[in-house]
């Protein structure tokens, strides 16, 4: 439909043209959009990669007495409708004037990808033999030393996935966004909304198929890192 010679969407496409992605990537408000969601997305993996894999040595590797309540709250994201979270935190962050701005989105986003990072970081580890740390321990290293030369190393195909996660919990959200975003600060799932509602030509086709060629990059990138650590 991205390729349609007609002024709305359509399928079967009547013709073929590349007008619309010509379209897209001139058009400001789109390409604003789009760095705005990239930029987001990228803080998030940062984030929520770092916040999940603590987490997760800790639900793993640690003695906490209120562990599983710990590891509920990690995934309480996933659980939670979007759409009432997204409520939520319009309410939160309205008074507060976080609302269309880089810091709201990176804090809501980042709730949102921890709980990909956690479940997959967290199978890593539960694969991982506790007693290479032990052997690490009885050489002399100390925690820190033992985790980035033993654990660091095995759970990093783990870690990766996890960020490709993340990144793409980001960059696709639309619910959460629409209740947060306004005129300063737009993600490309809120500007899609509006286009349905007032826009609808094929311009919307061309930014999905730019979506999805991403995250499938994104997976085949992630899934090819794995491979060839997993090889070695």
């Amino acid at each position: 439909m991205s390729l349609s010679q007609t002024d709305y969407i359509q399928f079967p496409p009547q013709g073929l043209t590349w007008h619309w992605y010509k379209a897209y990537f001139s058009d400001p408000d789109w390409m604003a959009a789009t760095w705005f969601s990239v930029r987001i997305a990228m803080a998030t993996t940062a984030c929520a990669t770092i916040i999940g894999t603590m987490a997760s040595l800790a639900i793993v590797r640690g003695d906490l007495p209120f562990k599983g309540t710990l590891q509920a709250l990690t995934v309480g994201p996933m659980i939670v409708p979007h759409i009432v979270f997204g409520v939520a935190l319009y309410l939160v962050f309205s008074p507060l004037q976080l609302t269309g701005s880089f810091v709201g989105f990176l804090i809501a986003h980042t709730v949102l990808a921890i709980p990909y990072v956690v479940i997959t970081v967290t199978a890593s580890l539960q694969r991982l033999d506790p007693m290479l740390e032990l052997a690490g321990f009885s050489c002399g290293a100390n925690r820190l030393q033992t985790f980035f030369r033993i654990v660091l190393p095995n759970i990093a195909p783990g870690i990766a996935s996890a960020a490709v996660f993340a990144f793409l919990a980001s960059f696709d959200e639309a619910t959460v966004a629409f209740f947060i975003s306004d005129t300063g600060g737009k993600s490309i799932g809120r500007k899609m909304f509006e286009d349905i509602d007032f826009n609808l030509t094929p311009v919307i086709a061309a930014a999905s198929a730019v979506l999805v060629a991403i995250s499938l990059a994104l997976m085949g990138a992630g899934h090819l890192l794995t491979s060839r650590k997993s090889s070695r």
